[in-house]
This record gives structure tokens, C-alpha cells and sequence, in this order.
């Protein structure tokens, strides 16, 4: 299909069955296609409980964010591990000042409860405070520039060989080495972060376990706080030193675990977020050849094409929330103690946001008012990293090559492609991308 200012892509799927028939946390089918399933269920009611796991799914634009902008009423305690494995305690029957105190006491009970997403304010707006103070306009343009040389260094080998498995050979390493620098890791270790860093967590599985993979933390948290202890003793004047000497608001120094917790999510999170979002917009290109010659002949419209591959395909479907208090939202009454799935994905497709929303238009006037990066508190600080690393790899990309293409002997002939998906009800993402690929006569090196 011909992709232009006026014929967009139209990948809408064929309807699915009613919302209230499949196991939503479960359900496998929902893997590979879920959005038929997600309309349906927005069309029911864009506030629906989901009846095998009693958790509230939200997918509606403008419910999503009256939930994520009110922390004081939604906890973001369980914004990981949701249904499961649920809260360590009964949380039914209880009025909003025991569900209150029941968070305070057994917060810390669930997974990844140390990392800070799962933080509220006060303790949110403090251990946020110490990501703000380095990831700065002036540091995210010096690591810009760390970027342009270092997608030609990932890019080189990848050309040379016509293609490959994009994702573990380009996108991880890239993204994970892209965090390094901002960070200050010194060189020396990046090809040992690389090695131990480039597997997935496993968060949200389908498979009823809900597995939540910590050796990554716990290998990054032996890291840093070797880093980081060691740059208490002996100042250095690097970046790494700058996080070191971090402070609170208040101007008390934190512990160094805290300071090591959050850079462990730096890197946890945004590798995982930055490889499923280069993994869904680069399959759009291959699979569409004339907006690959579209983006190269005007590359200013990468930034937004990036804005609808993030609007089409979220990289975090969506997490939970804990309701503190009783509240009404999109007119459905939520009692004290409700889990809550945003639903991010759902709500980036919502008609009453955006027209036709299924269909990717990559000039799509209003497509950076998606939520792929949450609202509130918690949206991502990580977001222009993320842009800036799409911007910078689908650029060198699309100028050291004439033609990116699908492989077929890995994903089938076109009109029957066979894709794998990460199986989570988190994350949305492609396992691997086999393409092959086409180099300029003129490659840059």
C-alpha cells in the first residue's frame, strides 16, 4: 500500500471475541494482536472490570489520564506486578484510612517495590528528584553526540553483512550503551554491561507465573555501588562523580543504595522501552518501502513518525494502580482497594483522541499527544533519551542504505508474516527482527 500525506496504513485486524469471554492477564491470543479485543472493550465501557482477575482495565485517553495525574488517590505500589501475584493482604471490605495504612505497611512486600516507579510522593518526589539533576538538557546533548558515533560503530557490521537479527546485534546494544554514557559508566566496563544486560525482563508473563526476573538489578546494583562509593572517597569530576554527589531537595545526601536504585532503573527501563519501540517502528519500514524513501528524502519527518510508532504500538501497554480512596471515574465508581490497569496502548487508540486510530499516518498532526510515556509523576524522564536514540539510529539507518527489507526465511513471505512478540501484558515489542538490507554506495564510517 502506498503511504503518503493522503493514503496512510491501514493495519486495523478483524474483530475478536467479546472482552468478557477470554482471560485477560492470560489469554495468549492477546500477544500478537490485542487491539480488537481493546476496542471492543472500550466500547463496552472505556472504565471495565476484567472479570477473571477483578482488576479494572481502563482504555479510554481521557479516563488514563485522570488516573495517572491524582497519585494522591491511585498508589503506584503495585504499578509492576498488578494481579499478580495482587496485594500481600485483603484489601476488600476495608474503608480508605485501613487501605491507607495497609499500602505503609506491606508496600514493600511486592516486586520491584525499591525501584521508583513504584514510589508516591513524598518518597517519588525526592528519589525523582536526583534522576532530574543529571539527566539535564546539557548532558542529554553531550550524549547525543555519543549517539551519531556510536550508531555507526553498531551499524558497521550489521551493513556489512547485508542484515541480520536487528534487535540483539543493533538495537540493545545501542540502547544500552546509549544509558551508559549518560550515566558516565566508565568504556572500560561497556562491554560487560553489554554482555550481562542484553537478556529481557520478564515482567508481566502471560504463563499464570508472572515471573519477575531481579538478576539484572542485582548485577547493576553490585555495579554502581562500587561506582558510586568509590566516587565518594575519590571525586573524579565526572559525571559518574556528579551522581555521587547528588542531593536531595532538602539537602540531605542519600544513601548509596538510592543513588544506585535509580540508576539501575535508568538502565533496567530504558533499554527494555527504547528495543521494543526501535523493534515496531523499524518493522513498519521494512514493511513499507515507500515510507522508508519518504523519511529519506525528507528526514525532518522522522521526529514525528517516531511520535506515531510510539502512538501505535506503545512499548508499555500499560501498568497498575491501587486505589487509596473510593473515586468515580469515566462515571464508574471505584471503591477503595480497586487495581487498575492503564492502559496505555488501549487509550493511544482512542477514537474520541485520535481519528482513526488505527490506522498509522506518519504525519499525524497530533500524534506526540499519545501516552506512551505516561502523565503525572511518573512520566518518564527517560522520554527525550528515547527520542533522540529513534531519531538518531532510523536516520543513519535510512542514509547508509537504499533498501531495509523483512528476511523472509525468518518471518514468512510478505502477506503472511509471521511475527513473535514479547509474551507480557506489560511491554509491547517484537523478540526479533531479521532484516536484510541494501547499503548506500557511500557509507559513512
Amino acid at each position: 500500500m502506498t503511504v503518503n500525506d493522503t493514503s496512510p496504513i491501514d493495519t486495523a485486524s478483524p474483530g475478536a471475541d467479546a472482552a468478557g469471554t477470554i482471560d485477560f492477564f492470560h489469554d495468549e491470543t492477546l500477544i500478537v494482536d490485542p487491539y480488537p479485543i481493546l476496542e471492543r472493550m472500550r466500547e463496552t465501557n472505556p472504565v471495565l472490570r476484567e472479570p477473571h482477575s477483578d482488576v479494572v482495565v481502563v482504555t479510554g485517553y481521557e479516563e488514563a489520564q485522570a488516573i495517572v495525574g491524582d497519585p494522591e488517590t491511585f498508589s503506584s505500589c503495585n504499578t509492576v506486578s498488578g494481579p499478580n501475584p495482587g496485594f500481600p493482604v485483603p484489601l476488600e471490605g476495608r474503608d480508605a484510612d485501613e487501605i491507607r495504612a495497609l499500602i505503609d505497611a506491606h508496600r514493600h512486600e511486592l516486586p520491584f517495590s525499591d525501584q521508583l516507579p513504584t514510589f508516591d510522593p513524598p518518597t517519588h518526589t525526592a528519589h525523582r528528584s536526583l534522576l532530574t539533576r543529571l539527566i539535564t538538557p546539557k548532558r542529554l546533548k553531550q550524549n547525543e553526540e555519543f549517539m551519531w558515533r556510536l550508531a555507526d560503530r553498531v551499524l558497521d557490521p550489521f551493513l556489512a553483512r547485508g542484515g541480520g537479527e536487528f534487535l540483539g546485534e543493533v538495537g540493545s546494544p545501542f540502547a544500552l550503551l546509549v544509558v551508559a554514557d549518560l550515566l558516565g559508566v566508565p568504556e572500560a566496563d561497556h562491554a560487560e554491561l553489554t554482555a550481562e544486560l542484553t537478556g529481557e525482563l520478564s515482567l508481566g508473563s502471560t504463563d499464570g507465573d508472572a515471573v519477575m526476573a531481579h538478576a539484572p538489578l542485582e548485577f547493576l546494583y553490585a555495579r554502581f555501588t562500587d561506582y558510586i562509593e568509590a566516587r565518594r572517597k575519590t571525586p573524579h569530576g565526572d559525571v559518574m562523580t556528579e551522581m555521587a554527589d547528588a542531593t536531595f531537595p532538602d539537602g540531605s545526601t542519600p544513601e548509596v543504595i538510592d543513588v544506585v536504585r535509580v540508576a539501575a532503573n535508568l538502565f533496567s527501563a530504558g533499554q527494555e522501552t527504547t528495543v521494543r519501540l526501535l523493534s515496531s517502528a523499524l518493522k513498519m519500514l521494512a514493511e513499507h518501502p515507500e515510507l522508508q524513501q519518504q523519511l529519506r528524502d525528507a528526514p525532518e519527518r522522522i521526529p514525528n513518525f517516531i511520535e506515531e510508532s510510539l502512538r501505535f504500538e506503545s512499548p508499555i501497554k500499560g501498568d497498575f494502580r491501587l486505589s487509596r480512596a473510593e473515586s468515580t471515574i469515566g462515571g464508574v465508581d471505584l471503591p477503595a482497594g480497586t487495581t487498575i490497569m492503564v492502559h496505555y496502548g488501549a487509550a493511544n487508540r482512542d477514537p474520541r483522541q485520535f481519528e482513526n486510530p488505527d490506522i498509522f499516518d506518519p504525519d499525524r498532526p497530533n500524534a506526540r499527544r499519545h501516552i506512551a510515556f505516561g502523565r503525572g509523576i511518573h512520566t518518564c524522564l527517560g522520554a527525550p533519551l528515547a527520542r533522540a536514540e529513534a531519531k538518531v539510529i532510523f536516520r543513519r539507518l535510512l542514509e547508509r542504505t537504499t533498501d531495509i527489507t523483512v528476511d523472509s526465511e525468518h518471518h514468512g513471505p510478505e502477506g503472511d508474516r509471521r511475527y513473535d512478540y514479547v509474551p507480557t501484558y506489560i511491554l509491547r515489542g517484537l523478540t526479533d527482527l531479521h532484516l536484510e538490507l541494501t547499503p548506500a554506495a557511500e557509507s559513512v564510517s
